[in-house]
């Protein structure tokens, strides 16, 4: 009898590692899930994550860490995002300057985006404002261009600093209509709006809501917004297109990630759970609050847009000769 019962003990013993390994693969995620934030506390990709994170976390379960990790332009937090344990319990609210566009530019980048990363899903694009200062006198993006081409080197632009969304949508701008402006970067953009306002710039390609007051209070002048359709928050400001430059379409964009390797079932899991925070209603206007529109995407889709977006932001580097300075 005794005999009996501890091969039977001892057969469970065995049997309670098995159990807890399916567990804890049935049970993901099983503790807190990290989302670092690659900008400083307070800033809109730090608003954005808690937006996302708080009925995410419901989704999963789990609370949602949203850890603020800056420096570099984003470089700092998202290196630590691809260099995390790939178990799906830290991911990353990615923007497009550390993922699209600086990897053309940095001599040594810390990680490759195609490959280090693994896509869940894009959460938000924020497309930039084509605005004037207000003493330069100019009503439309076709006046402001005549102007530029009359007056080459003369006009400057101001961003929120070298190779950021700001500045590379200045520089598509010039691109594609073939002006002569002289790019003025600053430390963010608040500083940038400051001295349009002043005068002391004559041109800013901001991001919507760095703009979106003073554009309401007719302060500062706007001209196209630079995407595909218009923004329901400006219902009457045109597309850059519609303004008659084609080809000028850029947006700042987040998007959640997490370190390559993450296992399928908890990959699926966490877009699961960033869908349904994507379609929950409150979040949906928060987010549109911020002035850009919520997206959602699949990860497959979320791939292939980074893909696409990487080689466009490669192409208008090599045609500009954009360098850190």
């Amino acid at each position: 009898m005794s005999m009996r019962i501890g091969r039977r003990a001892a057969l469970a013993g065995l049997a309670l590692p098995l159990m807890a390994g399916r567990a804890g693969a049935q049970g993901f995620p099983d503790q807190p899930v990290r989302m670092i934030v690659p900008f400083a506390a307070g800033g809109p990709a730090d608003i954005i994550a808690r937006i996302v994170a708080r009925v995410m976390g419901e989704r999963l379960g789990r609370p949602i860490v949203v850890d603020a990790r800056a420096g570099a332009g984003g470089l700092i937090g998202v290196e630590a995002a691809a260099k995390a344990r790939p178990d799906g319990h830290t991911i990353v609210l990615a923007s497009s300057g550390a993922m699209v566009i600086q990897p053309h530019l940095q001599p040594s980048m810390p990680y490759d985006p195609l490959r280090d990363l693994a896509p869940i899903t894009q959460v938000l694009g924020v497309p930039q404002i084509v605005s004037v200062a207000p003493n330069l006198g100019v009503k439309t993006l076709g006046e402001l261009v005549a102007m530029a081409k009359a007056r080459p080197g003369q006009l400057s632009f101001g961003s929120a600093g070298v190779a950021s969304s700001l500045h590379m949508a200045g520089e598509l701008l010039k691109l594609r209509t073939g002006i002569d402006i002289v790019h003025v970067p600053y430390r963010g953009a608040a500083p940038a709006v400051t001295d349009l306002l002043a005068g002391r710039i004559q041109i800013l390609c901001a991001d919507v809501p760095a703009l979106l007051s003073h554009v309401r209070a007719g302060t500062i002048p706007a001209l196209a917004i630079t995407a595909e359709e218009r923004l329901p928050l400006l219902p009457d400001l045109p597309t850059t297109g519609e303004a008659g430059v084609q080809g000028v379409v850029s947006e700042t964009w987040y998007g959640l990630l997490g370190p390559t390797g993450i296992p399928a079932d908890r990959l699926a899991t966490l877009y699961a759970a960033a869908k349904a925070a994507l379609e929950d209603a409150e979040t949906k206007r928060l987010l549109a609050e911020q002035g850009g529109r919520v997206v959602g995407s699949s990860p497959e889709q979320f791939g292939a847009f980074i893909r696409a977006n990487y080689a466009s932001w490669g192409e208008v580097v090599r045609a500009t000769g954009v360098r850190l300075e």
